[in-house]
């Protein structure tokens, strides 16, 4: 169960976080749990410490929601710089 929470959880922190870098219309539902999953690993690994606020595995709460975001958005930007 906890893993479906998951995966809806990465989807909509990916959807939000492909709306704020305007990355929606180059990927799909798909990559946007990708990203969000992703990014939540990243935000988890380097933000969080750095904040003193938990991961999205200690529970999911709006603070731990705005730190996978923020990792979200992190992700898409270095892919933005690299693309180019």
């Amino acid at each position: 169960m906890n893993l479906i929470i998951y995966l809806i959880a990465g989807a909509i922190v990916g959807y939000i976080a492909s709306r704020i870098m305007h990355t929606n219309s180059q990927q799909g539902t798909l990559l946007d749990i990708v990203v969000g999953i992703v990014g939540a690993f990243l935000a988890g690994y380097f933000i969080s410490p750095l904040l003193g606020v938990g991961t999205i595995n200690d529970a999911i709460t709006i603070p731990t929601m705005l730190v996978t975001l923020l990792g979200s958005v992190v992700l898409l930007w270095i892919f933005k710089q690299i693309r180019r």
